[in-house]
């Protein structure tokens, strides 16, 4: 991470990386993406989340240490980091305004995703990557934050959770195609209403510390018999993951 991308992360909770996904990449993620929208989605579907997505094609397994965004995993989480689980958000139109619920929050202590910094370093609980395959304009709804309530000590207002659109202390986060915006699932976040005639298509691969799972269920590496050892590594179960073992050339017994 750069100097200011620590600034950034330790005072609000979340980072953009611009460009993070080329050109070749967003077509190849989006044209495996098309099958699964025609097969699952019908004309008249305005959310669709889907699941298995390591199981769509090389595209997506290579997503799980992008160079993009692995270098700075290892700054947020530590080595040993591990993918928890990931999904895909299909969001279109709907024929009246929805209602975004906030959630997430430093205050009370989750054991599974919090924000904490010491001699230095961050280190968080789950961890989230969301890799935007559409461009999200102004206005046009989605991603949300509340920026700095990862480090708040007060809970966030309960009869405010259900007004994202409305308070000033919610950003709208919009971002071009091939933008991933990295942020702590301590932080207070949803998703507003899309308003756009487009569609929003998200990408969420999610990470966890070694030892920790929020998903209570795990990978089979067999399934995947063309990932590359440090992939391998990162779709281990959790457990307590030494670091002479991290990140080798051959796969950890």
């Amino acid at each position: 991470m750069t100097g200011d991308e620590r600034f950034l992360f330790d005072l609000q909770g979340w980072i953009t990386i611009p460009d993070a996904l080329s050109a070749d990449e967003l077509q190849q993620l989006n044209a495996l993406m098309d099958r699964r929208v025609e097969a699952e989605m019908t004309a008249d579907s305005y959310r669709h989340r889907f699941t298995h997505l390591l199981d769509w094609g090389r595209a997506y397994r290579d997503l799980i240490d992008h160079a993009a965004i692995y270098p700075r995993l290892l700054e947020l989480l530590g080595a040993g980091l591990r993918l928890d689980h990931e999904y895909a958000v299909v969001l279109r139109k709907p024929p009246a305004p929805g209602i975004n619920i906030l959630h997430g929050g430093a205050t009370p202590f989750d054991a599974t995703q919090y924000y904490h910094y010491n001699n230095g370093e961050m280190r968080n609980g789950l961890m989230v990557v969301a890799f935007n395959l559409k461009d999200v304009n102004p206005g046009n709804g989605g991603f949300a934050v509340v920026s700095g309530s990862h480090k708040s000590n007060i809970p966030f207002p309960e009869h405010w959770r259900t007004q994202a659109a409305s308070l000033d202390c919610v950003q709208k986060v919009a971002a071009p195609a091939g933008t991933a915006i990295i942020f702590t699932e301590a932080l207070t976040h949803g998703t507003l209403p899309w308003t756009s005639a487009a569609e929003r298509r998200t990408l969420f691969y999610k990470y966890s510390p070694a030892p920790l799972s929020w998903a209570s269920r795990y990978y089979c590496v067999q399934d995947y018999p063309d990932l590359t050892p440090r992939q391998r590594e990162l779709l281990e179960a959790p457990n307590a993951r030494y670091p002479e073992r991290f990140i080798t050339s051959t796969p950890p017994e």
